[in-house]
Order: structure tokens, then C-alpha cells, then sequence
């Protein structure tokens, strides 16, 4: 089958767009107001951009709190969901109030970070502390702002628990990250690890 997405008349019963393209990892975002509240919320569109320097990015659709942090911090935080936490990752999806805070929701710690100001998940196999280094809005091909917010950062500080750790290396088949499919369908990113090494042509 083909359709444009433009009429979006695929015939199916759901939009296929975001089943195509998946696993997608998820940005379980943490961020502190102005205010002192704080926020705890998972992205699926989420991911690591560049190594040097560190760079991750996540995209919101729509103006949510977590956007707002960090314009008024510049700083945020990037949990590590993994399996054992996925029902607390869902919890914290939850629309709610602004001044509801989604650690106190969800059952889970929130850990101040040591370089930013911002809480990351106390259980979370790993988090990232980041610091802010671009926020925009992407463009459609009219040239037409669209309701999405891309929040691009910088790398600062790592956290990893030694229970993921193995042989020097981490073990996904231990630290399980959780991937977004289509639909409401999830991944488990350590149930089927398997090695390739990339090969010399010539």
C-alpha cells in the first residue's frame, strides 16, 4: 500500500507513522521550575544526537511544563526507563495540574542532580544531567511553525549503577530499556541483544 500524508487516507484503523518508526528510546525528562516544583515526564521522541560533545534532544508536542523549565532553568535531567520501571514510567505520562509533582505520583525518588539543579529518577539504572543548548520550534515544509518544541542538550554528568555493569561494558540484557512502538506498545530493549561488528570494505 501507499498513501500521502497529506490526506493521511491510509485506510487503517490507526496512523501506522510512529509503528514504522520504532523502537524509539525513551527521554524520561526531569526538570525543576522557577518555583522549586518538580516535573518527571517521558518522551518518546527522544535521542542521543551526538558523542562529542554529549549531546541528546527531545521533542514535545505541544508547550508542556517540561519545555517551560527549561527555559526558566536551563538545565534538565534523562532517566534511564527501564523494564523494572515501566509502570512508574507510565504513572508519570499522566496529564496533570502543573503543580503536581509526577516523582510524588509515580512512587519514585527524585535526586537532585551534582552539575545541574534538576532531580533525576533515584531508581533509574542511569541517568544524564544536561544543560540546555538550544530550544526550538521545527518547521513544516510551507515554512509553517509547528505545535513541537525541541529542546537539544549538552551532556554534563553520568550516573550508572554497578548492577548494570558488566566485564566494563553495560549489560542491556540486565539494564532492559523500555522502547516505544506504535500505539501504546513497548519494547523491551534487552530481550534480544545480539553483537555485530561493523565491517572493513577493502
Amino acid at each position: 500500500m501507499f498513501y500521502e500524508t497529506a490526506q493521511n487516507a491510509h485506510g487503517l484503523k490507526h496512523d501506522p507513522f510512529k509503528a514504522i518508526v520504532a523502537p524509539r528510546p525513551i527521554g524520561w525528562i526531569g526538570t525543576k521550575a522557577a518555583n522549586g516544583g518538580l516535573n518527571l515526564s517521558p518522551y518518546s521522541f527522544f535521542n542521543a544526537i551526538s558523542d562529542r560533545p554529549k549531546l541528546v534532544m527531545f521533542s514535545s508536542s505541544g508547550h508542556k511544563d517540561s519545555v517551560t523549565n527549561i527555559e526558566e532553568t536551563g538545565v534538565f535531567t534523562c532517566s534511564l526507563a527501564s523494564r523494572h520501571l515501566a509502570e512508574q514510567m507510565n504513572l508519570s505520562s499522566a496529564t496533570v495540574p502543573r503543580e503536581v509533582d509526577e516523582f510524588d505520583l509515580s512512587g519514585l525518588t527524585p535526586v537532585t542532580g551534582r552539575l545541574v539543579d534538576a532531580p533525576y529518577v533515584g531508581e533509574a539504572y542511569a541517568a544524564l544531567e544536561c544543560r540546555a543548548t538550544q530550544i526550538l520550534r521545527p518547521v513544516d515544509i510551507e515554512g509553517r511553525e509547528t505545535d513541537n518544541w525541541v529542546v537539544f542538550g549538552q551532556v554534563v554528568g553520568i550516573h550508572i549503577s554497578p548492577e548494570i555493569l558488566r566485564d566494563g561494558m553495560i549489560d542491556m540484557a540486565v539494564a532492559r530499556p523500555l522502547g516505544r512502538m506504535g500505539y501504546m506498545d513497548y519494547t523491551d530493549g534487552g530481550a534480544d541483544v545480539f553483537a555485530m561488528t561493523r565491517p572493513k570494505v577493502g
